[in-house]
C-alpha cells in the first residue's frame, strides 16, 4: 500500500516501513502520531482513491525516530555604499519518523 500525505506544507509519498525527514513535529522518540491530511492511497493492484483534497477516514500511522538540524544556512545582509553588513545563520530542525501502517 502506498499513500501520499501532507505536513509542514510539504507532499510526501510514502509506504509502510519507510522512514522519512519531515518539518519538525511536537513529541518525543518513540511517540507515536498520526497524520490525517491523506491526499492518496493506492492499495497496489491498481486501485486508487484521490481525495478532493482529502481523503475522509484514511490515515497514517508513523512513530517518531527523532529529531535532528539540517544543514547551517549562511544569511547575508549587504547594502552597498551604507557600511552595513550583517551575517546571521540559521539551521533548520527536522523530525524522522516510520512509518507504521496505512489505514485506508
Amino acid at each position: 500500500m502506498q499513500a501520499v500525505i501532507k505536513t509542514g506544507g510539504k507532499q510526501y509519498s510514502v509506504t509502510k516501513g519507510d522512514v522519512i525527514t519531515i518539518e519538525k513535529l511536537a513529541g518525543n522518540p518513540g511517540d507515536e502520531i498520526e497524520f490525517k491530511d491523506v491526499l492518496l492511497v493506492s492499495d497496489g493492484n491498481g486501485g486508487v482513491k484521490v481525495g478532493s483534497p482529502v481523503l475522509d477516514g484514511a490515515t497514517v500511522k508513523a512513530k517518531i525516530v527523532g529529531d535532528k538540524k539540517g544543514k547551517k544556512l549562511i544569511v547575508f545582509k549587504f547594502r552597498r555604499r551604507k557600511d552595513f553588513r550583517k551575517k546571521t545563520g540559521h539551521r533548520q530542525t527536522f523530525t524522522t519518523v516510520e512509518i507504521t501502517d496505512i489505514v485506508n
